[in-house]
């Protein structure tokens, strides 16, 4: 996951030496706007190619683009063009490359809905093109029908929205069907807290509200919420409220086992522009924090961890997006 993480940062990095116009999609893909960039940087198509040779030099990887007036065909193209393939949608010929493509090329078109579309013969975007909003409604429901229809056209009006931050940060852990106890679910949850603090930390985050998530081994599952008196990111206030959280929801675990626990913290605000308390608490453990942060950014994370946590597998950390 490491190499997953460092992979992923390296190239999302050529792509803001590119431009500055960047949304990220997941961890591997995407959105690019190089519109302005034709005096500086050439034609879509030619920052494209270097976008490849460049990433492929530095990065040692080999990525595929698809190029377009809209963020769903430049997607899609992209798609076609998979594995390591560059495949430019010329101006004036979107409809002639979008509509042969099977329905399942079109966004939101599960096996559900393809299903649906392929009892009634419309096997290609052409053909859902070709018939009209009003059966699409009628088939597949208003926010359905009018959103494939409007696809189908390559109506795509979205622009490319760079600076959004996460509504909510958070991590979870599977644990498999061995019964845990109330000590083992503790240091799950230790880790999972210090792992969310100090990624709120870092991304100048604080909240009020911490969620406890739990799966149980009949794969329902449960979400418990507690909202503080003031948002913060300290680790000790987040485990605190949790621990709660925790112990309230033990009858459910002991009578249905558990399998995975998640916690996050939402209502997440600017931690560089919190109101302070009065009267201010010297004791805080905001140095403690800090502290800790500074070692494991300098050591890595098991350079300090808790006494509960040593010998304790602490379970895969997935890569992600910026907080």
């Amino acid at each position: 996951m490491a190499a997953y993480s460092a992979a992923s940062k390296a190239v999302f990095q050529v792509f803001r030496d590119t431009t500055p116009l960047v949304e990220g999609i997941s961890i591997d893909e995407a959105f690019l706007d190089v519109g302005g960039l034709r005096r500086i940087s050439g034609t879509p198509s030619e920052i494209a190619v270097h976008l490849r040779a460049r990433v492929r030099r530095e990065v040692g990887l080999p990525i595929t683009v698809g190029v377009a007036k809209t963020k769903f065909l430049a997607k899609v193209a992209s798609a076609v063009a998979k594995p390591d393939g560059l495949l430019v949608v010329p101006v004036g010929g979107e409809l002639a490359f979008l509509h042969p493509l099977p329905v399942e090329r079109l966004w939101g078109v599960g096996p559900v809905t393809s299903a649906k579309l392929r009892d009634r013969g419309l096997r290609t975007v052409g053909a859902v093109a070709r018939i009209g909003e009003a059966a699409l409604v009628s088939m597949l429901g208003v926010a359905a029908g009018r959103h494939l229809h409007a696809l189908a056209h390559n109506h795509d009006p979205r622009t490319i929205q760079t600076g959004r931050r996460r509504g909510s940060i958070g991590a979870q852990r599977a644990l498999g069907r061995t019964p845990r106890g109330p000590r083992d679910l503790d240091a799950v949850l230790c880790g999972l807290v210090d792992r969310v603090a100090r990624r709120m930390r870092a991304a100048d985050r604080v909240g009020r509200t911490v969620m406890l998530r739990l799966r149980f081994d009949d794969f329902s599952r449960a979400a418990r919420s507690h909202t503080l008196a003031r948002a913060t990111s300290n680790t000790g206030t987040i485990l605190e409220a949790l621990r709660g959280l925790l112990c309230a929801a033990m009858p459910m675990i002991d009578e249905r086992g558990v399998t995975l626990v998640g916690v996050a913290v939402g209502n997440l605000d600017d931690g560089r522009a919190v109101q302070l308390m009065l009267p201010f608490n010297p004791d805080s453990g905001a140095e403690l924090d800090s502290a800790v942060d500074a070692v494991r950014d300098r050591f890595g994370s098991s350079a300090v961890t808790r006494a509960v946590l040593l010998g304790r597998a602490p379970g895969l950390a997935m890569p992600m997006l910026p907080d």
